[in-house]
């Protein structure tokens, strides 16, 4: 395996990871705060959403590399 692949692998783990932990926070203020927290809801949806995007395109970009590798 190239060193590109395993940083790109290493990069898709980690923002994996950030949005699995964005994504908690969201499911705790939903479960916990609502509905008195519903100020924060916009903020901690959107920063899940961009931890998302961030993690779709890490993957995007590893599985076109898995592709040219093959």
């Amino acid at each position: 395996m190239s060193e590109e692949l395993r940083k790109l692998e290493k990069e898709v783990k980690k923002t994996k990871r950030l949005a699995n932990e964005q994504a908690m926070v969201l499911h705790d203020l939903i479960e916990d705060s609502l509905p008195e927290g519903y100020g924060e809801l916009l903020g901690i949806a959107q920063a899940t959403y961009d931890a998302c995007k961030a993690w779709d395109e890490a993957n995007q970009k590893l599985i076109a590399a898995q592709s040219e590798a093959a």
